[in-house]
């Protein structure tokens, strides 16, 4: 029985049991597909080879303390294991403790300065969402909706059809970057649609209706209004900013990653006093 101290994590006890366990799930795989110790440390030899890296060999001496002993394999020996006996990586990580799909939610433990990309990939992850709604609720009228829901689960993102996921990327606003405040402040998680880069030079009526792009130079990134003339791309920043625009060469010093779709933002903040 795994035991949790009040502080929420496992005693000594619990972690080696769930090792043991995970290593015993390996030896079953292994003894269900008939492979010997010698054929494990054969094929994963032929896995190193083939990467031109030994850390993917898997001795016998170390596939025996994995399955009786409770070590943890390196990442190099669960690749070889996961590959020789036909295993998802994911699953196997599961074993021990470690959910993939938690990794975005454990992202919150710290705060970057600097804009950038997120490299989570939504297509095979999930989402913690309502699974059920009040059936009374109508969407069309402002409401208090975690009193609306009747449950919360895992939802796999593929079952969010309305969005084409596997277009669409993430970014993180810099705790540092006021450059779009007060539209998009910073801290903020936005959406990017990586199919709609080409920059209109009209359409819009207010600053909340011109797109804004995400864009990647080679220090780092940017999110701003773009402006296109011939091969000079200016990016240009919020007003209450203060940051003057930015003149690139278009496509040799900056890329559009795509236009931002969706933002998920703090309000309230006030920015720093100017200097």
């Amino acid at each position: 029985m795994v035991t949790t101290r009040p502080n929420g994590t496992m005693d000594a006890g619990s972690r080696a049991s769930i090792m043991e366990e995970a290593g015993q799930k390996l030896k079953r795989e292994r003894e269900r597909l008939g492979l010997r110790f010698r054929d494990v440390e054969e094929a994963s030899a032929r896995i190193a080879a083939r990467h031109h890296n030994e850390e993917f060999i898997v001795a016998l001496s170390r596939l025996a303390d994995i399955e009786n002993k409770g070590v943890v394999p390196s990442v190099f020996r669960l690749y070889s294991l996961c590959a020789i006996y036909r295993l998802d990586m994911c699953e196997v990580l599961s074993w021990y403790g470690i959910s993939p799909n938690t990794l975005p939610g454990d992202a919150d433990v710290i705060q970057h300065a600097r804009t950038h990309l997120i490299g989570f990939k939504p297509e095979d992850g999930e989402i913690q969402a309502p699974l059920s709604l009040e059936p009374w609720l109508d969407p069309t009228r402002t409401g208090f909706l975690s009193r609306q829901i009747q449950k919360w689960g895992t939802l796999p993102l593929m079952l969010l059809s309305n969005i084409d996921i596997k277009n669409l990327r993430y970014g993180y606003i810099g705790t540092d970057d006021w450059s779009m405040f007060p539209i998009i402040a910073p801290g903020a998680l936005v959406v990017i649609d990586e199919t709609r880069r080409r920059i209109p030079a009209s359409g819009w009526l207010t600053e909340f209706e011109r797109p804004l792009f995400f864009l990647e130079h080679r220090d780092g990134y940017l999110c701003g209004w773009c402006t296109l003339r011939e091969n000079q791309l200016t990016v240009q920043f919020h007003p209450r900013s203060g940051r003057e625009p930015e003149l690139y060469l278009f496509p040799d010093e900056i890329e559009i990653i795509g236009q931002v779709t969706l933002v998920a933002t703090e309000v309230g903040l006030e920015p720093p006093p100017r200097s």
